[in-house]
């Protein structure tokens, strides 16, 4: 069975624009695909932009946790004069090392928190992405709407304006009264209307997609329609799969599961500081003296060390154990709220299910009243123009045959915008870009 998540067009979850698409002033000239204009606002947007410059944080810090198992060397070099002797200087140099060899295993327990930690900071880029990019479908889709909203009001107006040219026509001949003009006036104005009310809502759909991109709200934007056939009963999903597919890749209860991980070994980090550790370190040292002036009589001598050490906590005034209190109890915190978030995530993929049926629905239910209420009009205006109707009676059709083309628009990108919620819920947003030929 075709999964429910293969649609619209397959998008990586990182920008392949050009690569002077951050710097470009204008939006391009050219007509736009859902591709173009999601990989343009992840190249432009300074929301993806800081949550990769975080990413790219947490990934130094994490390799800078390799340290950990790397030994430490320090060098020191000094010069200083006796103040008994001004002809005498003292010269050293001295190179140390040191090497923890064995802590109980806290040096791993550091280390794989801030794995964790990296981890979970990776998801939720992913997390952010995701997010942005579901944002930038329905900006998309919700101009395509308001688009159709528009030429849906203009092919109303026309309708209304034959209806105001044929009242007119009737009136002149004595064949209906004055008040036939007047309706006709009346709907012909509220259609104008209409059309004004499209066209500006248009233009905060266009505004909307361009601030995603990061592009003045002023300019103009092209893009493509979607065509494709959808909605079919092929594309129904069993309901505990995508809840699977949701425990698979959702980013935030991916980013939840590493949280707890690196919350679990901060507390065993914690305790584990109150064990000893032990260490190896070596050095060795010249000390180099002029005595009676510079190169008259010179004395040097090198010493080295080598040794073992053990170190141990013996009181901290209860820092220690307070530490290791702190983060039992924020391991348990993080425990439940990764428990809440999962719980949340299925509620999240049940409802964008259940939406997305519930659209199919109401489109194939659109398209039904849509196709009636044309017909209805073409009946009527046909009967108004033979006496057999009123001009209330026409009205009265052409007012359901514009909410029925408002309707079947708003339930077919929404249809879109519901399937792409769907992939969101189950974290599989760039499978969720498929186009369905």
């Amino acid at each position: 069975m075709k999964k429910i998540i293969l649609f619209f067009i397959c998008v990586p979850l990182y920008a392949v624009a050009d690569e002077d698409c951050a710097t470009i002033r204008h939006v391009p000239n050219t007509e736009m695909t859902l591709a173009e204009v999601v990989n343009m606002g992840l190249c432009r947007n300074p929301r993806t932009a800081s949550a990769y410059a975080t990413l790219q944080s947490a990934r130094f810090t994490k390799n800078a946790a390799h340290s950990y198992y790397l030994p430490t060397v320090s060098g020191n070099a000094g010069a200083n004069r006796s103040h008994t002797d001004h002809d005498d200087w003292t010269y050293t140099a001295s190179l140390s090392a040191s090497y923890l060899i064995f802590d109980f295993g806290k040096r791993e327990s550091d280390f794989a928190q801030t794995l964790a930690t990296y981890r979970a900071a990776g998801f939720d880029y992913d997390e952010t992405i995701q997010n942005f990019i579901y944002s930038v479908i329905g900006a998309y889709y919700t101009l395509l709407n308001m688009d159709a909203d528009v030429k849906s009001a203009r092919s109303s107006l026309k309708v209304a304006q034959t209806a105001k040219d044929t009242a007119d026509k009737k009136f002149k001949a004595g064949a209906v009264a004055k008040a036939d003009v007047y309706q006709a006036d009346t709907n012909l104005a509220s259609s104008q209307l209409t059309l004004e009310r499209a066209k500006n809502n248009r233009e905060i759909a266009k505004g909307t997609l361009l601030n995603a991109l990061s592009f003045s709200a002023s300019e103009d934007i092209k893009i493509k329609d979607m065509p494709a056939s959808f909605g079919g009963d092929t594309e129904s999903e069993n309901i505990d799969k995508l809840i699977n597919i949701a425990r698979e890749k959702r980013p935030d209860l991916l980013k939840a599961k590493s949280q707890t991980n690196a919350a679990w070994h901060r507390r065993n980090s914690a305790f584990l500081k109150n064990l000893p550790s032990i260490s190896v370190n070596g050095g060795i040292q010249t000390t180099d003296k002029t005595v009676g002036g510079m190169f008259e009589h010179m004395t040097l001598k090198t010493h080295g060390t080598f040794g073992v050490s053990l170190s141990t906590p013996i009181f901290t005034g209860f820092l220690n154990y307070y530490n290791a209190r702190s983060a039992s109890s924020d391991y348990e915190s993080i425990k439940y709220n990764e428990e809440n978030i999962s719980n949340n995530a299925m509620m999240d993929v049940f409802t964008a299910y259940q939406n997305y049926k519930t659209a199919r629905t109401v489109l194939k239910q659109s398209e039904s009243l849509l196709k009636s209420a044309t017909e209805s009009e073409r009946v009527m205006a046909g009967m108004y123009k033979v006496g057999r109707a009123t001009m209330l009676d026409w009205q009265s059709a052409q007012s359901e045959l514009a909410d029925a083309q408002k309707q079947n628009n708003s339930a077919k990108y929404d249809l879109f915008i519901k399937r792409a919620a769907v992939a969101l819920a189950i974290g599989d947003i760039k499978s969720g870009l498929k186009d369905d030929k």
